[in-house]
C-alpha cells in the first residue's frame, strides 16, 4: 500500500466519501480521493482491503473545515472500508466508523458494518420519469419484501425482492388499481435495534438507517447479493426502470430525522464517533435532544447535516432516477436553534431551491414527538402533507360512529366529513396551498390495516414482546359485533361494506389518495397495530383470496376507475382554480344544506355534487352514514340554479356504483333531476351527470 501527499494539495475536501477521480496524481491511475466530515477527531485513518485482500490503513493528512481528506491508492471497486481515529486503539468487536457517504454498506463475518466502494454504472436506456401531476396521482404505500413474498405467480427466487416487485404480475396488479406512484417503506441500508436483537425480532419496517446513500441488500435476490453491492444496486435500478416503463413513479420513504446509533448508551457506528456534537441535537446540559422517540435526532441546524441530506436526495434522484420522497417525522428536519418548527427553515428553503430536485414529489409526515410537533398543513409550498385530520375524521364517521350507532348512541354530523371531501381547504389555506396539498389516507403501515379497523375493537400486539403496551390505544375502530375473524356471513358482509365506504371516501375526496398495500385485498395482521418487528406471514400480503377479499378488490378497482373517469372529464386546472371547480351540498330532499343541518349530529346524510363549468362529467355522491335506508330526491331545477348546466331541466343522473349490493345491482339506472331514489343505510351511492 502506498499513500502520497504532494505538497499538501493532492486531495480535496469534496466530494465527501470516496471518489474515483483523485486530483494531481497522474502516476497513480487507481488512486481515489477520500473525504469525511469528522470535526470531533484530530486525525483520521482509513482502513480498507487492498487489491490482495489484506487489511491496510492510511492517514488522511489534510483537514479543511472539519473535513479530513487524502488520496489513497489501491481502494478498488467492491472493497470495503471504514474510518477510525488515528492512534486510538482499535475496537475489540471490530466495528470501525462507517462512512456517512458510503454508496454501499456491507457486513463482515464478525457482524461489523463497513462501507463499500462501488461504481455507478447502469444502462438506463431511454428511461424517463412519468412526472404524474398531483391531481392524477394515486399513491400505494408498500413494503418491498412483504408485497411479493407469498405471491404464487411470481418465481420463488424473486419473491420478496426488488426484482419481484417489478415482475409483470405485480405491475399489472398496480395498474389494475389505478396506482400511479408507489411509496416504498425505507430501502436505505438499515439495521435492527439492540432491544429487538435481544428479543430475536427484526426491524421489518426499516426505520433505523445506517446508510443514507446505500440500498438495503436484504431486498435483493440471492444471486445479486452473492455478486456484490454493484449487482444489488443494478437490481434496484432495474426495478425503477421497469416501473417507469409502466408509467409508475417510485417514491422513497426516507428517515433523515435520526440514525441507527440510538441513544448515547448504544453502539457507536458512524456519526457519533466522527462528531457527536455536530451531527446530533443536544440540550444545554449536553444530553441528546430527542424529538423522534428513537434515542437521537440529527441536527439540521448544522450545515454539514443539511448538506449530507441534500447530497443523499440528489444521489437517489440522479443515480437511481427516484421520483420523490416521503420524509419521516419531517418536523424534526425543520426545528430551529430554539427547537421550534419553522416552514422557513434553511433545509426546507434549500430543498425547494435545489435544481436537481425540481419537479420531484415531496411528501411530509408533518409531525414528530417533540413539543409543537403537530404541523399538518403548515409545511411550505412544494410539499404535500400526510393528512391525519382526514384519517381520523373518516374513521370516526364510517367506523367508530357505526359502532356507537349500533349501540344506541349518537354519531357526529356530516360537516367534518364534508370538509375532508372538499380537500381540507381550511387546514392548508394558511400555508398558501390548496386541496392538492392534502395526501389523504385512512390507514398506513403504522396502525390497523383496513380489514382490522373493521374487525377489532382493541390492539393485539402480544407478538411484539412488549406485553401489548406498544402501539396506539385509540384506533377509532369497530369490530361489528365479534372481535377478530369470524365465519358469520352477516358480520363479514357488514365489515366489507364499511371498509368499502372508507375506500370510496378516500377515492372520491379532493386531494391525493394513498392506498396501503393489502387494504385492497382485505389484508389482516390479526389486530397487531404496530407490526414493525414482524417479518413473517403476519405482515406479508396473502394472495389466496376469500370471497369477501375478492369483493374488496373489485370495489377498490371500481372506485379507482370512477375517479379516473371523473378526472378525465375535468379541465386540467381542476380542482386547483376555484373558477374551474364547484362542490355543492344538498340534503335528502335535494335542497341546499342549511347551517342547522350541518351542525345537527342527527344529520348523517348528504348529497355532494362536484365538477367544473367547463368539464364533461359531473358527479353526484350520496353519503348515508345512518343505519336506516333513506329515500332521497335528486337535486331539482330550483336547487340547481348555481349548477352551470345549459338545460337544468334536462339534468339526468346515471347510477354508477354503490357500496350496498342493491345499488350495484341497479347500475346504469337513470334518474332525472327532482326524481326520488332509495339509498341503503351505511352506504355510498355514486351517480354521474
Amino acid at each position: 500500500m502506498r499513500f502520497r501527499d504532494v505538497g499538501g494539495h493532492v486531495s480535496r475536501p469534496f466530494p465527501l466519501g470516496v471518489a474515483d477521480t483523485a486530483p494531481g496524481v497522474p502516476d497513480l491511475p487507481d488512486a481515489v480521493n477520500v473525504a469525511v466530515y469528522a470535526p470531533g477527531l484530530e486525525a483520521v485513518d482509513i482502513w480498507y482491503l487492498d487489491p490482495e485482500g489484506r487489511m491496510a490503513s492510511a492517514r488522511l493528512f489534510e483537514t479543511t473545515d472539519g473535513v479530513h481528506h487524502g488520496t489513497v491508492e489501491g481502494l478498488r471497486h467492491g472493497a470495503r472500508y471504514a474510518f477510525w481515529e488515528r492512534g486510538a486503539p482499535l475496537p475489540a468487536g471490530g466495528q470501525l466508523l462507517v462512512d456517512p457517504y458510503a454508496r454501499a454498506v456491507v457486513t463482515d463475518d464478525a457482524g461489523a458494518y463497513w462501507g463499500a466502494h462501488v461504481a455507478q454504472d447502469f444502462d438506463w436506456g431511454e428511461d424517463a420519469r412519468p412526472h404524474v401531476p398531483w391531481r392524477d396521482t394515486v399513491v400505494y404505500e408498500a413494503h418491498i419484501k412483504g408485497q411479493t413474498m407469498l405471491h404464487p405467480d411470481i418465481p420463488e427466487d424473486l419473491r420478496g425482492t426488488y426484482a419481484g416487485f417489478a415482475h409483470p404480475v405485480m405491475i399489472e396488479h398496480l395498474r389494475s388499481l389505478g396506482v400511479t406512484t408507489v411509496e416504498l417503506l425505507p430501502i436505505h441500508f438499515h439495521v435492527d435495534e439492540p432491544h429487538l436483537q435481544d428479543l430475536g425480532l427484526p426491524n421489518y419496517w426499516g426505520y433505523n438507517t445506517l446508510g443514507f446513500f446505500a440500498p438495503h441488500p436484504g431486498y435483493a435476490t440471492a444471486r445479486a447479493r452473492a455478486a456484490g453491492p454493484q449487482a444489488v444496486q443494478d437490481e434496484f435500478k432495474g426495478m425503477v426502470k421497469l416501473l417507469h416503463a409502466a408509467g409508475i413513479e417510485v417514491v422513497l420513504d426516507v428517515v433523515y430525522n435520526h440514525t441507527a446509533e440510538g441513544g448515547k448508551g448504544q453502539q457507536t457506528l458512524s456519526w457519533r464517533g466522527l462528531g457527536d456534537g455536530h451531527y446530533y441535537r443536544h440540550d444545554v446540559e449536553g444530553r441528546y435532544l430527542d424529538t423522534t422517540g428513537c434515542g437521537n435526532t440529527l441536527n439540521f441546524n448544522e450545515p454539514a447535516v443539511v448538506r449530507m441530506t441534500l447530497d443523499s436526495l440528489r444521489l437517489w434522484v440522479e443515480e437511481y432516477h427516484i421520483d420523490g420522497f416521503r420524509f419521516d417525522l419531517a418536523v424534526a428536519l425543520a426545528r430551529d436553534s430554539h427547537n421550534h418548527f419553522t416552514p422557513q427553515h434553511p433545509f426546507l428553503v434549500a430543498l425547494g431551491a435545489d435544481k436537481a430536485l425540481a419537479g420531484i414529489k415531496m411528501i411530509s409526515e408533518p409531525w414528530d414527538v417533540g413539543m409543537g410537533g403537530w404541523q399538518t398543513g403548515h409545511f411550505p409550498r412544494g410539499f404535500v402533507d400526510w393528512n391525519d385530520h382526514f384519517r381520523d375524521t373518516v374513521r370516526d364517521f364510517w367506523v367508530a360512529d357505526r359502532g356507537t350507532l349500533a349501540a344506541g348512541g349518537q354519531g357526529g354530523s356530516v360537516a367534518r366529513l364534508a370538509g375532508c371531501l372538499a380537500g381540507s381547504r381550511e387546514l392548508f389555506a394558511g400555508s398558501g396551498r390548496g386541496t392538492l396539498a392534502s395526501l389523504n389516507f385512512v390507514t398506513a403501515h403504522d396502525g390497523f390495516t383496513l380489514r382490522d379497523l373493521v374487525s377489532y375493537e382493541r390492539k393485539h400486539n402480544e407478538a411484539n414482546g412488549e406485553e401489548n403496551r406498544d402501539g396506539h390505544n385509540h384506533n377509532r375502530s369497530y369490530n361489528h359485533g365479534v372481535e377478530g375473524m369470524t365465519g358469520d356471513g352477516r358480520i363479514v358482509a357488514d365489515r366489507v361494506r364499511t371498509a368499502s365506504n372508507v375506500m370510496a371516501t378516500l377515492m372520491l375526496s379532493l386531494g391525493v389518495p394513498m392506498i396501503t398495500a393489502g387494504d385492497e385485498i382485505g389484508k389482516t395482521q390479526e389486530g397487531n397495530n404496530n407490526a414493525y418487528c414482524q417479518d413473517n406471514e403476519l405482515t406479508w400480503l396473502d394472495w389466496s383470496l376469500t370471497e369477501d377479499q375478492r369483493a374488496m378488490l373489485d370495489a377498490t378497482r371500481a372506485l379507482s376507475r370512477i375517479r379516473r373517469e371523473f378526472l378525465a372529464g375535468q379541465p386540467h386546472a381542476f380542482p386547483v382554480r376555484e373558477d374551474n371547480a364547484y362542490m355543492l351540498w344538498f340534503n335528502a330532499e335535494g335542497a341546499p344544506m342549511t347551517q342547522d343541518e350541518w351542525t345537527d349530529p342527527e344529520t348523517r346524510l348528504v348529497q355532494m355534487l362536484l365538477g367544473s363549468p367547463t368539464g364533461r362529467l359531473d358527479g353526484l355522491v350520496v353519503f348515508n352514514g345512518g343505519l336506516a335506508a333513506r329515500q332521497i330526491r335528486m337535486p331539482g331545477q330550483s336547487s340547481l340554479r348555481d349548477f352551470p348546466l345549459k338545460d337544468r331541466r334536462g339534468a339526468k343522473f346515471e347510477l354508477r356504483y354503490g357500496t350496498a349490493p342493491a345499488a350495484r345491482r341497479r347500475r346504469g339506472a337513470v334518474l332525472k333531476a327532482g326524481e326520488t331514489d332509495r339509498v341503503d343505510g351505511n352506504s355510498i351511492t355514486i351517480y354521474r351527470s
